[in-house]
This record gives C-alpha cells, sequence and structure tokens, in this order.
C-alpha cells in the first residue's frame, strides 16, 4: 500500500489566515479598552445594557471583536453576562468592593516595602512626574484627568515591583473597584487631600525606610476605603425616597 503524500497547507493561505486573526485580535483589545474607557469615564454606568450592534455601530466596527472584547471584560469583572438577557456594566457590592480595598492595602504596602530599597532614579522620576501632573489637574479642576493619572501612579508603582503576575492581579482587581474610586475623586476639595497622599507615598519610597514606605501605602488604601464607605452612604441617602 503506497504512502499517501503528506499535504501542506498552502503557505499564502496560512499567512492570510494569521494576518486575519493578529487583526481580530488587535482590534479586539482596542474595542475592549475603549468600552473600558467609557466605563471608567462613567459614560456607561452600573446597570447599563451593552448590545454589540449598538457598541458596534458607536465604535465603528463589526459585532465580532465587541463579542469578544465583551468576553475579555467579564473575565475581568466588569461586565457580566446574563443568559437570555445581555450583557450589563456590573454593579459590584459595597461589601466587595471593602474585601478588594483590604487586598490593595496588603499588596500596595509589599509594593512599597520592595521600592523603598529598590526603586532607581529613572523610576522615581517618573513617580514625581506622575505627581507633577496630577497637580495641574487639581488647579484645572480637571477630575477626569486626574483619575486617570492616579491610576497610572498607583500601576506603575506596582510595575516597578518587577513581578508580573501581581501587576495582573492589581489590574483585575482595581479595574472592579472603577465606580467607587471615581466617586471618592469625584469631589474637588479631595483631589487637593488625595495629590498630597501621593507626594507623602514618593517621600516614603524615597526615604529607603521600607516599614516606612509600606505603611504609607497600606494607610493611603485604607483611608480611600473609608472614603468609599461615607461616599457610599452618601450617594444611597440621595437615591432614597
Amino acid at each position: 500500500m503506497e504512502a499517501m503524500p503528506l499535504q501542506f497547507a498552502d503557505p499564502a493561505a496560512l499567512s492570510h489566515s494569521t494576518i486575519a486573526m493578529l487583526q481580530t485580535n488587535s482590534l479586539t483589545g482596542a474595542v475592549q479598552q475603549e468600552i473600558e474607557r467609557l466605563i471608567n469615564a462613567g459614560e456607561l454606568g452600573p446597570g447599563d445594557k451593552l448590545t454589540e450592534a449598538v457598541m458596534a455601530e458607536r465604535l465603528g466596527v463589526s459585532r465580532g471583536p465587541v463579542r469578544e472584547a465583551f468576553r475579555v471584560l467579564e473575565e475581568a469583572g466588569l461586565v457580566r453576562l446574563e443568559k437570555n438577557r445581555g450583557v450589563f456594566v456590573r454593579q459590584v457590592p459595597l461589601e466587595e468592593a471593602l474585601e478588594i480595598f483590604d487586598m490593595r492595602a496588603m499588596i500596595e504596602a509589599h509594593v512599597g516595602s520592595n521600592l523603598a530599597g529598590n526603586a532607581t532614579l529613572e523610576q522615581l522620576a517618573h513617580l514625581q512626574s506622575l505627581i507633577d501632573q496630577m497637580d495641574k489637574t487639581v488647579k484645572a479642576q480637571d477630575e477626569a484627568a486626574y483619575y486617570r493619572l492616579n491610576i497610572a501612579f498607583h500601576e506603575s508603582m506596582v510595575t516597578f515591583s518587577g513581578n508580573k503576575k501581581l501587576l495582573g492581579m492589581y489590574q483585575k482587581l482595581t479595574r472592579e473597584l472603577s465606580l467607587f474610586r471615581r466617586r471618592n475623586l469625584a469631589d474637588h476639595s479631595l483631589l487637593a487631600t488625595s495629590v498630597n497622599e501621593h507626594r507623602e507615598m514618593l517621600q516614603a519610597i524615597r526615604s529607603g525606610n521600607a516599614n516606612k514606605a509600606a505603611e504609607t501605602l497600606r494607610q493611603h488604601v485604607l483611608m480611600s476605603r473609608e472614603r468609599t464607605i461615607r461616599n457610599y452612604l452618601q450617594f444611597s441617602e440621595q437615591l432614597a425616597p
């Protein structure tokens, strides 16, 4: 019995297939980032229903990348998929948010301790640059820009710790806190307080004292936790009949 000749895929077809896959994945990532931005900016609020057709038209893409982006956002905890009902922006319960703050406090204490002994001059300069930009947004009363810089500051510190697994975990946790963190910065009078806390964090890291840096970062997160509780209660009272 003669052996069947080996069949190889057409290189041109394989190339086109690979390019198409890369283009789709790249587009999905862009769609996911834009939907995430809309949620973080408050343009899409908790409980809002998201439909593939409407979102695809809004973003000028086909429905496929939107469908994939919804799946990624569900894994990130930003949306929930309900069978036979659709996709909705997720509302994180206060109790769960407080648990996430507690986890953030532990993570940031570890990061502060790590950076106090290992941060490079370049890394410290980057963090200082973010604080300088935060100062400008406070004076301009630009809460949205301040919120983005605030996220960048904390994620930069975790990134500089050099633990990619920790960064991934941290980013997932903070995405779920986006609504609460945004409310904490909605009051312009609190922005000045917040930027001062960030100055104290950087100063503690620069001191080289690992215990001081760990406690300063931990206390910042715990103060954010307390602000979250106060804001949640005030928001609930406003909604009460």
